[in-house]
């Protein structure tokens, strides 16, 4: 092991100089402002609309949208059918003189922008592989899209209107004043996709018939009427084609929802259901009243139920209508095969907050025991926690769905199916689950359900910033999922856990737009998690992120916010200028690799003899004899002296090092001329280290040292990222001590995303690694439970011994 080089430093009346030693120096290079500020260069300037504080301005506004819907669902035929009457407010300071609406749909039509421009690679469908195949083929045969078949005014007169991709444009017989409102109407159909084979956010997923029950299908809805765009105060219309990553900008609005389905399905939908007397039994309306005050989920639809459901089917159809007020989306799902479950949640309710939430699941009994015995608690640890973080929920239901669709987030109901939560069975029926299902099945629903704060209330620009929802939420749901159990394995959101995309050749900015995102999951989700998680543990501190974290979420919730107006208030709210944060670490590819080059121990010359030329005779001593000499005595040369003896004189039986009273007397005068504070520092026993840094990776960050000390005693030094701030590539760090160091090591305890820690020692230590011996044949399990022989059963999550 390499030891600490050592230097001395002399002292003067004046001042202490470094003496007999390599100067200390800062290394230049190609220098740059890492500190620079952000504002008028990649920020826009503060206006009426959005303060320089991060807070929405006395002239801010956002339109508002009404919607009358009434759908029909057929099953047989997967045709959707709906008129919805629209209610549109202008409230911009602009005249309008067309609206523009969302037609999701049509990405799925053969000659969409997202199909045409589509290219092999980049998380794409397309390709010669069969799931691709099968999807192009899909598309061509079955006229998925949008058919809009009439837009009329309120006098039921034919209004003009423009498809272009997935987007339409009505054009308005009389332009629409600041303050005005404008009624119409739309009707269309369309088909519905499958999920499992098409892809998407919505679709359905059939089950293959059993000897009890038909090839049922569980419907989830959602992208599927005609939706107004935004229009904002910073961008104007937000008329973007839909290319399948941007998710959706969308406007707040009341609902009315009626939805026409088979008579033995079951509905969950935003909202709240105003008809349940004439869907629900009584026997079912008096679970729901039960579940409000329930300590734990009670069944509303029951597995015997649904299964018993799934036997008989029925032609008769039956309308479920929901009301939601203040929502920017409206979802629903369908089947006679949800069993269905619901536990009211208390909170503490502020505004318009409810003071009750109920927390309702919805899933097939392929879904059991996983879903009844997780879903619905998820979703009330997801309110807790978020509840904390943000503000309390602001909605009357919070809804999990078992389905087709992986996980996607509307208002008030989520879809968390796909593989998530379905037990495997063996051939002779016994069931088991991974671990990886149990986590994915309460990681996406604690995902999704966080979705509804980001960006269903916090209603931020998916499309452009995705990072501002997907983000966000995935910082909250980590923070959810560390405390749902002391043992969680976080896939995303420890510092470590970035360093393999932050360091990878085909990086991007976070603040890249969301179709151009080439590792969407670690863009958009990982690294900002990573990022916010650095920023409050290692930078901010838990107090102040939290406080603005918060007041950010509350200022901004069933608004419309930017970048910039987060980064402000986390700025202005906690007293921090964090610009080189945002610029670091979400417009560049740099990564956090900060290398020790060297340490350095300095001493501070006394001018003592009796100390200083002890102390040289020791290292005299260290450095031991010559070799020549060493060789010389081995072989028993005579010295010139040896025979000589009238030589040897005073100086012959002295060594070099001996005190003489001129030395004394020198020192004498030299500490009467010396200021006390003088004579403190120099009999303090001070050590100074100074710690050579290089900042390999690009990304400035605070600088945490763990100091060991000869007597074993260690010490962690926290650095503020602002010691980079005159130069960002090398610096030197100064550290005092009384105790000797022994050695030190850059971020001890992994906290800042370092991606190389072979140079985070000094003296630099032999790194370990791990060899795997690969053998043909060899295989793993990650299945647990079955390689312990352990099932459960649909009725019960508990396991037992075979």
């Amino acid at each position: 092991m390499r030891s600490l080089s050592i230097i001395a430093l002399a002292a003067s009346v004046v001042s202490f100089s470094l003496a007999d030693a390599q100067p200390i120096r800062q290394t230049s290079s190609d220098w740059r402002d890492a500190f620079r500020q952000l504002e008028d260069e990649d920020w826009p300037s503060p206006n009426r609309e959005r303060r320089a504080t991060g807070a929405p301005g006395p002239d801010y506004w956002q339109q508002d949208v009404d919607y009358d819907i009434d759908v029909h669902l057929n099953e047989r035929t997967d045709i959707l059918t709906a008129t919805e009457t629209v209610t549109y407010t202008n409230n911009a300071p602009d005249t309008l003189d067309f609206l523009w609406f969302l037609l999701d749909q049509n990405r799925f039509r053969p000659d969409s922008m997202a199909n045409v421009t589509a290219t092999a690679g980049n998380g794409a469908p397309e390709g010669t592989s069969a799931y691709g195949m099968r999807r192009r083929q899909m598309i061509e045969d079955n006229g998925y899209g949008f058919n809009i078949t009439a837009v009329t005014d309120a006098n039921g007169e034919a209004m003009d209107y423009t498809i272009v991709d997935t987007l339409m444009r009505i054009d308005l017989d009389d332009a629409l004043e600041t303050g005005d409102s404008v009624t119409f109407t739309i009707e269309w159909n369309y088909r519905l996709i499958e999920a499992l084979r098409v892809g998407g956010r919505a679709g359905k997923e059939c089950f293959e018939a059993t000897d009890d029950t038909g090839a049922d299908c569980i419907f989830q809805v959602a992208q599927w009427f005609p939706r107004a765009a935004v229009f904002s105060d910073y961008e104007g219309w937000h008329n973007k084609v839909f290319l399948g990553a941007g998710e959706f900008g969308l406007e707040f609005g009341d609902y009315n929802v009626s939805i026409t389905v088979p008579q033995d399905f079951i509905v969950a939908a935003t909202g709240e259901l105003t008809n349940g007397e004439d869907v629900l039994t009584q026997a079912q309306r008096d679970r729901l009243e039960e579940a409000r005050t329930a300590d734990e989920p009670v069944f509303i639809v029951t597995p015997a139920e649904a299964r018993a459901n799934e036997r008989r089917g029925t032609r008769s159809e039956a309308t479920w209508e929901f009301f939601a007020a203040n929502v920017r989306d409206f979802a629903f799902a369908a089947s006679r095969k949800f069993i269905w479950d619901a536990q009211g949640i208390e909170q503490d309710g502020e505004g318009d907050a409810p003071d009750l939430v109920m927390a309702m699941s919805f899933y097939p009994n392929e879904s059991e025991p996983l879903w009844s015995t997780f879903s619905t608690r998820a979703v009330e640890h997801t309110l807790n926690v978020y509840n904390d973080f943000a503000f309390p929920y602001p909605y009357p239901t919070a809804q999990s769905v078992a389905g087709p669709v992986g996980g996607m987030e509307y208002p008030m109901i989520t879809f968390n199916g796909g593989t998530y939560g379905r037990p495997v069975a063996d051939d002779d029926g016994n069931l088991t689950y991974s671990r990886r299902a149990r986590n994915g099945l309460i990681g996406v629903i604690i995902h999704e359900i966080g979705h509804i704060y980001f960006p269903m209330v916090v209603n931020s620009d998916e499309r452009q910033w995705t990072w501002m929802d997907e983000g966000l939420n995935s910082f909250l749901e980590y923070q959810a999922e560390r405390q749902w159990e002391e043992d969680w394995f976080a896939r995303r959101g420890d510092p470590h856990s970035a360093i393999t995309y932050m360091t990878s050749s085909n990086q991007m900015p976070i603040m890249t737009q969301s179709d151009s995102i080439r590792q969407f999951g670690w863009n958009a989700y990982g690294k900002p998690t990573v990022a916010l998680n650095i920023l409050r543990e290692t930078i901010m501190g838990r107090e102040l992120f939290d406080e603005a974290f918060r007041t950010y979420s509350r200022r901004w919730r069933f608004k419309r916010p930017t970048p910039y107006d987060f980064f402000r208030t986390m700025e202005e709210v906690s007293g921090m200028d964090l610009d080189w944060f945002w610029r670091g670490w979400f417009y560049s590819t740099d990564h956090v690799d900060i290398s020790i080059d060297n340490v350095t121990e300095g001493t501070f010359n006394t001018q003592d003899p009796e100390i200083e030329n002890a102390r040289e005779r020791a290292l005299d001593a260290e450095r031991g004899e010559s070799r020549t000499q060493a060789h010389n005595i081995a072989e028993g040369i005579r010295f010139y002296s040896d025979d000589n003896p009238e030589v040897v004189d005073f100086y012959s039986t002295r060594d070099r090092h001996t005190v003489t009273n001129r030395e004394r007397e020198t020192y004498e005068r030299f500490r009467d001329g010396l200021e006390d504070y003088e004579r403190e520092i120099l009999d303090s026993g001070d050590r100074i280290y100074y710690i050579e840094l290089s900042n390999q990776g690009g990304l400035v960050m605070p600088v945490i040292l763990e100091f060991t000390f000869a007597n074993g005693e260690t010490e962690l030094v926290r650095i503020p990222a602002e010691v980079w701030r005159y130069n960002p590539a090398n610096i030197t760090w100064s550290y005092i001590t009384d105790r000797q160091v022994v050695s030190v090591e850059l971020d001890p305890l992994y906290e800042t995303a370092d991606a190389d820690r072979t140079d985070n020692h000094y003296p630099p230590r032999i790194e370990p690694t791990r060899l795997e011996l690969y053998r043909s044949g060899q295989g793993s399990s990650s299945n647990m439970m079955s390689d312990l022989d352990r099932r459960v059963t649909r009725d019960s999550i508990r396991t037992r011994s075979e």
